[in-house]
């Protein structure tokens, strides 16, 4: 099974969103996680009310710093957001990774997390799956 890490600045929404989607729609191939530059305290509401209207869990879901997470065996990193790519840090090994920019909604109403969840699930699930040939 291929690792891919999700790495957004606050690892509150994108990320967040983008590791739950990964998980279920491509369960069984592929084991996503996600961790921020600079974490926020908890995953944003929107995020978690959007995750859960279409029907997907979202327990034990919390922010990371990607230092928790670099000596894991990450076959793939996605950055989804500009300042991430910027600062994306050095792994212990060589890792292929990619730049999938998504809107930020926070502090806008619950329409724009879905929006965002759903541009997440169309190119960020089939960017993953053409990156393993799944």
């Amino acid at each position: 099974m291929k690792t891919v890490l999700i790495l957004c600045t606050g690892n509150s929404c994108r990320s967040q969103m983008a590791e739950v989607l990964l998980n279920h729609d491509l369960a069984g191939q592929v084991h996503a996680i996600s961790a921020g530059t600079k974490p926020q305290p908890k995953v944003a509401d929107g995020a978690i009310a959007a995750l859960k209207e279409a029907g997907l869990n979202t327990e034990g879901l919390y922010p990371k710093d990607v230092d928790a997470v670099m000596n894991q065996d990450i076959d793939l990193v996605v950055t989804v957001c500009d300042n991430a790519k910027e600062t994306c840090p050095i792994f212990p090994r060589p890792v292929k990774s990619i730049h999938l920019p998504f809107h930020d909604p926070h502090g806008e109403p619950l329409e724009s997390f879905l929006t965002v969840r759903d541009d997440i699930r169309a190119r960020l699930v089939a960017a993953v799956r053409t990156e393993f040939n799944l």
